[in-house]
């Protein structure tokens, strides 16, 4: 067994660097974060997913991610 497989990956999450495990997938991500996945925009090195891609796409070492939260108001 590969000593480095679990090793964490290392992402830049709205400017700040965050380690992360190396399979997390967005949708992962999210819930770690607390974050309801209807309540927010994630946009991946510069392309914003749509929320059925948030369970398929594995974050790699690297990547950088921008969430944005919707706010109300009025």
């Amino acid at each position: 067994m590969d000593a480095n497989a679990a090793d964490p990956i290392v992402v830049r999450l709205n400017g700040r660097e965050r380690s992360l495990a190396p399979d997390t997938s967005v949708g992962g991500l999210l819930a770690q974060l607390g974050l309801d996945p209807a309540a927010v925009v994630v946009e991946l090195d510069g392309d914003i997913l749509e929320r059925d891609q948030h369970a398929q796409i594995t974050l790699r070492a690297g990547a950088q991610v921008e969430i944005v939260h919707f706010v109300g108001g009025g």
